[in-house]
């Protein structure tokens, strides 16, 4: 479910009279991001019977950051990361999850987050507007050790749920060992030893039969 061309929820409730205009846009924006815990993700929780959500994601991300900052290779600022994790999946309640390994979805991701990306932080007042723009922003080119960091959480959170599940996600069809390494390389570029740690845990994945070797030529 995606909402891209849903009126705002805010059109459905009544403020009340007096509220200044920066406060009610504020509120306005909260109560439309209340949407992300509608946005299913393909990773099962381990906890249930049941696939994450995106706000679910999202709080995952900040607590993993907390208790993993000190494996950064590079020092990080861990409330500008945390401000990276919560703000990164905010568009997607329009641009819908792609899934890691949906070849077809990648191809227009970029489009719809951008064009889902001018919606929902124009809800904002003008400077929280250009920050939590500039935060996705930055989210999306890792050129900062915060933003570096915060892609490595975005990836290792799902790679522990799959492997904690005996698979999950990776048993889609066609994915391999190669695949997951592939996709969640981005983890060495901002902590060697939780890239070290992730690519033991693909290994075993692969050992044990819960996501398919590559098969190589001979």
């Amino acid at each position: 479910m995606t909402y891209e061309d849903a009126p705002a929820l805010a059109a459905s409730v009544q403020q009340p009279d007096g509220v200044p205009e920066r406060l009610h846009q504020q509120i306005d924006f909260i109560l439309e991001v209340d949407r992300l815990k509608t946005i299913v993700r393909r990773s099962p929780l381990l906890s249930a019977d049941r696939r994450e959500n995106d706000a679910e994601h999202s709080w995952h991300l900040a607590l993993m950051t907390l208790v993993l900052a000190e494996y950064a290779d590079e020092p990080v600022d861990v409330s500008k990361t945390l401000a990276l994790v919560l703000v990164h999946d905010l568009v997607e309640i329009y641009a819908g999850d792609t899934f890691l390994y949906d070849t077809t979805g990648a191809a227009d991701q970029e489009e719809r987050e951008q064009r889902a990306a001018r919606r929902l932080f124009a809800m904002l007042p003008a400077d929280q507007h250009s920050r939590f723009r500039a935060l996705w922003d930055e989210f999306e080119a890792r050129k900062t050790p915060e933003a570096r960091f915060a892609k490595a959480m975005d990836r290792l959170q799902p790679l522990l749920l799959n492997f904690a599940n005996k698979g999950g996600t990776w048993r889609t069809p066609g994915v391999t060992d190669a695949d997951v390494r592939a996709r969640k390389s981005v983890i060495g570029d901002a902590s060697a030893p939780l890239w070290e740690y992730a690519q033991k845990v693909i290994d075993m994945g692969a050992a044990n039969g819960w996501v398919a070797r590559q098969k190589h030529a001979e």
